[in-house]
């Protein structure tokens, strides 16, 4: 196990710096709210980062983890479900795995723990006997679903029902919602399970941010990600970055912030937004146009030369310049695993055939693609167990908006992983040794990532928790929770 190289240094400046926020309409980076006590007196006011000064402080990231690329614009999911058989579906489950929690979860305070609290959350989730008990019954009814045992399955979900909590351990928490994804299997409910947890889009903006707060790896997963693309670009004058999926744009706040500041002036930058601009995850009424103009106005403030432009993606060859004195990158954030298997290797060929300076990857690094489904059931629980563990350390198990925050942002996935089959299965995660090899076979080689924004994301986790890990390896950096990788973010030319 090898770290990566030491890489030339960007030309960008290097000293750390935060500035008031740019006060810019809706759009503009949300306060930081750094959730280590250490630090917390130092938040007092408004703050914005940027690259690879801008890169290397906490920016609140949207995740477009969530929004699917399809060539094609095909959706997995049928949009003529009968309305009243949602509804009985969905109040069944309710009733089965929720009733006795409603009325208690109304009365939760909207809080996130106080510092000294939060020292007591650091420590290690050790296995308790109930949790090694809950973890025994939820694979013993995994197996049981798997082997069309109905008696067995019945008999342990009732078991099951006892044990889990949405506002208990992280084991319990996580088991509720494993439980639920076996109730929709059981009854062929997943597909409206899956629709169902969609949130209003005002909702999920605000859930996104808390994930990325309480999950670091998520937005630190961006910023190498951009630290690649800065790195690659930090000679030329003119940037084309195609996007596969903007999101609300957060992303490149920072990047547009850091190359203001690069010696020698602002490059000209050209971003043009590929898929669906309707979904939840981009703001309704203009969808990515609006996104657009947010960003324009932001690099107009700092002087950047700047173009917007959003494509289906049909005919990616005619989006590039082929004069060759614009830079091309892509970028693929959370957003390839929710693309079907034979669309992923179409696009990579597509891509590669732009001749792309850089290409950048950061997906979750766990594997639901074509794993059955015990083996399935087995990997998510393993995962999903790291990632409720690290959620304590800086959110309240009683804040009702973390509930809402696991119920919209990873109950959804968790469920149409253990419950949906087929097309409507749509989270299809891959390794990130997967990933290599579908990239290697388009024709990529790996690019660096920068070292130097890769260690300050190392210094910034580590600072959270000592248990959130960085590992650079085989010219990837993966982050995760203990010895489990979370997010694995890579780069390719």
């Amino acid at each position: 196990m090898q770290a990566s190289g030491h890489h030339s240094r960007s030309r960008m400046p290097n000293t750390l710096c935060c500035q008031p926020v740019l006060k810019f309409e809706s759009y503009s980076p949300q306060q930081c709210h750094n959730l280590n006590p250490q630090n917390s007196s130092h938040n007092s006011q408004d703050r914005f980062c940027t690259l690879e000064s801008s890169l290397l402080v906490e920016t609140c990231y949207n995740s477009p983890s969530s929004v699917t690329f399809s060539p094609n614009n095909e959706s997995s999911l049928s949009h003529q479900e009968d309305a009243n058989e949602l509804k009985h579906k969905l109040r069944e489950l309710e009733n089965v795995m929720f009733g006795p929690d409603l009325d208690f979860l109304e009365n939760y305070e909207n809080t996130l723990l106080a510092s000294a609290e939060i020292d007591s959350w650091r420590q290690i989730v050790e296995p308790t006997p109930r949790g090694d008990h809950l973890k025994q019954v939820l694979i013993a009814c995994a197996k049981a679903v798997s082997n069309d045992d109905v008696a067995t399955s019945q008999r342990l979900m009732s078991e099951l029902r006892q044990l889990v909590s949405v506002s208990g351990e992280p084991l319990q928490r996580l088991g509720a919602y494993m439980l639920e994804g076996l109730v929709a299997r059981v009854s062929s409910s997943g597909r409206f399970l899956y629709k169902s947890r969609e949130p209003a889009n005002f909702k999920l903006l605000s859930y996104m941010h808390l994930l990325h707060e309480a999950c670091p790896y998520f937005k630190y997963g961006y910023m190498s990600a951009n630290g690649a693309i800065a790195e690659a670009m930090k000679d030329e004058e003119r940037v084309h970055i195609i996007d596969f999926q903007i999101g609300q744009g957060s992303q490149w706040v920072p990047l547009i912030q850091a190359f203001a500041a690069r010696p020698g002036g602002p490059p000209r930058i050209r971003i043009t937004v590929i898929g669906d601009a309707t979904s939840a995850y981009a703001p309704r009424g203009g969808g990515s146009n609006i996104v657009g103009r947010r960003l324009s106005k932001l690099a107009k403030s700092f002087k950047v030369p700047f173009e917007f432009k959003s494509s289906s993606g049909a005919h990616l060859e005619n989006l590039v310049d082929r004069t060759g004195e614009e830079a091309l990158a892509v970028n693929f954030a959370f957003v390839l695993h929710r693309t079907p298997d034979e669309a992923v290797n179409t696009v990579l060929r597509m891509v590669k055939r732009l001749n792309p300076k850089v290409v950048t990857l950061v997906e979750q690094e766990l594997n639901t693609n074509t794993a059955a489904f015990y083996p399935r059931f087995l990997e998510t629980l393993d995962y999903y167990t790291a990632m409720f563990e690290s959620i304590d350390v800086t959110v309240s198990r009683e804040d009702k908006e973390r509930i809402n925050m696991e119920q919209h942002c990873l109950a959804r996935d968790v469920v149409n992983v253990i419950a949906c089959e087929g097309g409507e299965r749509v989270e299809r995660h891959e390794t990130l040794w997967k990933w290599k090899s579908r990239f290697k076979m388009a024709g990529f080689r790996q690019f660096p990532l920068s070292s130097l924004v890769n260690g300050t994301i190392k210094k910034l986790m580590e600072s959270w928790c000592n248990r959130f890990s960085v590992e650079e390896r085989d010219g990837a950096l993966y982050l995760g929770w203990l010895n489990r990788d979370l997010v694995a973010a890579s780069a390719w030319k």
